[in-house]
């Protein structure tokens, strides 16, 4: 049996990626797919001690963040794709919307 360690180390690792990836690239999908992993860090983390504690409730706290997640996908998608439209590049150093 594998113990809550392993879990929150891959966590750990996982959120960190998904922390560099954020900070150091300049794509907005590449960017947005990073919190995404991120997201799921924590998911991990929730559902490891859900289990370790033999409590449900992070399980079903879990089930609401993904739906959640799904939702924050499909809303984050289509301004990536607005910003397409008017800048014709998804490089997040190009996008300045509040210049007028």
């Amino acid at each position: 049996m594998i113990g809550i360690d392993w879990y929150l180390a891959l966590s750990a690792i996982l959120f960190t990626i998904g922390a560099i990836g954020v900070l150091i690239r300049r794509n907005a999908i590449v960017v947005f797919m990073c919190i995404e992993m991120m997201l799921n860090a924590v998911n991990l983390t929730l559902i490891s001690f859900s289990a370790f504690h033999g409590d449900i409730a992070g399980q079903i706290l879990v089930f609401f963040s993904l739906s959640v997640a799904a939702a924050e996908a499909v809303v984050g998608l289509a301004i990536i794709i607005a910003i397409f439209r008017n800048n014709l590049s998804v490089d997040i150093t190009q996008v300045n919307l509040l210049r007028w």
